[in-house]
């Protein structure tokens, strides 16, 4: 297939200027996605434009990433009901650095002849006098074209506080960035979200009126959950590519925990499997939904990709300890700590778990494990208490420091699922 057909296919082409499918007909062709770094690293709903440049790179075109390393501290007022809070330069730059690591699992950016690259805005931007951007750029932007942008007509139409000059500069700032792409590396299309609309059509436009030549633009859809809530969004926040804010146990268990009615979506969107393995997964999951064979698959594609076989390999054995009752040795702390976060949990002095330690039915009654000694001291006995997933076997055991996971935590499981994590302080009684 060429690009469009692949992104028809996928579902993930929503609209584009009229001629741009022909002018991808051609080989050759550059393009490119800009990424604000108004984070430190980005999420998951950025996936859907990464696909695309991927997508792109597969057809023999050229990719370019446009790090907004200058747009980055103005904001994007697009789909935003309120004004961004402004970074400072050393976090946008921060966050602009972190952009390429986190692309690289998905993009070639050396050894093809179409390699990916990466392009910071603040190369020009940062040079650019006001004068001469308002010379330059400004007088091609009629004020009243602008009012009628989506992003500007939602902010001064809304309930909020109205839209501030320097988010209104926003469009011509991103049309500005399609012109330098266009003269600098000679490319001709822009993708994005489907929120990304009118900056698209405002770059092809001021290209039209500075070079007198065309340029041309897709966008991807703006992607909600059945339920309609935003993807990528959980009940503990985004769903980030660093593995240093989402670990890649998370990152699994998010795309595990996709809904089937959206399963089928995501395999066209992210997975890279041929069409036929994906039809088949979207087959199983009409007729053997529990089997949850398609999100598994979705789970493992995504999570070898972005964290490597070493990540999966972790998040799938996180994933067996906490739902197959597997035994915790050598699972670092750090990875318990994130495995168990959302279970209760208590803390016990590290004073009371040295020489001898503590009666293990004190500890599990004092944490609230059992309701009482007299039941922990029954429940070990009917073979219903674990410590770290394996079972205690004698009431009178006591609990050293050496039971702790690295002399930091004990994981506490009664019957099949019930969790607490007991977390050794390092206070006294």
């Amino acid at each position: 297939m060429d690009f469009f057909e692949e992104l028809r296919w996928r579902g993930m082409l929503q609209d584009s200027t009229e001629g741009t499918e022909k002018a991808f007909a051609r080989p050759g062709q550059t393009a490119y996605v800009g990424f604000d770094p108004t984070a430190a690293s980005l999420h998951v709903g950025h996936l859907l434009p990464v696909m695309g440049l991927v997508h792109l790179q597969r057809a023999g075109h050229t990719p370019i990433a446009l790090v907004g390393g200058g747009t980055g501290l103005i904001g994007d007022p697009s789909g935003k009901r309120e004004e961004r809070k402004l970074l400072t330069r050393d976090e946008v730059a921060a966050n602009a650095g972190a952009v390429r690591a986190q692309l690289e699992p998905f993009l070639e950016f050396k050894g093809v002849s179409n390699a990916a690259r990466l392009v910071n805005n603040l190369e020009w931007l940062g040079e650019l006098s006001m004068l001469d951007f308002l010379r330059d750029v400004g007088k091609h932007f009629p004020v009243n074209v602008m009012l009628r942008k989506d992003s500007v007509r939602g902010r001064l139409e809304g309930e909020g506080p109205g839209l501030s000059y320097t988010e209104f500069s926003y469009l011509l700032l991103q049309s500005y960035d399609f012109l330098r792409l266009f003269t600098d590396h000679g490319c001709r299309f822009q993708l994005g979200g489907s929120d990304q609309w009118g900056n698209i059509t405002g770059g092809i436009d001021l290209i039209r009126r500075v070079t007198g030549k065309k340029a041309f633009g897709a966008v991807f859809p703006l992607i909600t959950t059945a339920s309609g809530v935003k993807f990528g969004k959980t009940e503990a926040g985004a769903v980030w590519l660093d593995p240093d804010r989402t670990s890649p146990y998370r990152f699994y268990q998010f795309w595990m925990n996709t809904d089937d009615e959206d399963v089928a979506r995501y395999l066209r969107y992210f997975s890279l499997q041929p069409h036929a393995e994906i039809e088949g997964l979207e087959e199983s999951l009409r007729d053997r939904p529990q089997e949850r064979e398609a999100p598994e698959a979705l789970a493992i594609e995504m999570t070898r990709r972005l964290h490597g076989e070493t990540g999966l390999a972790r998040a799938r054995r996180a994933t067996e300890i906490l739902f197959g009752g597997e035994a915790i040795e050598g699972l670092p702390a750090t990875d318990i700590e994130d495995i168990f976060s959302d279970v209760p949990s208590s803390e016990v002095p590290a004073s009371a778990l040295e020489g001898e330690g503590e009666a293990v039915v004190a500890l599990l009654g004092d944490a609230g494990v059992t309701p009482s000694r007299g039941e922990a001291r029954r429940a070990i006995e009917q073979g219903g208490i674990y410590l770290n997933n394996r079972r205690l076997e004698d009431s009178r055991t006591r609990i050293t420091l050496d039971d702790a996971i690295e002399g930091r935590f004990l994981v506490f499981r009664r019957g099949k699922k019930r969790y607490h994590l007991v977390r050794v302080g390092t206070g006294g009684p």
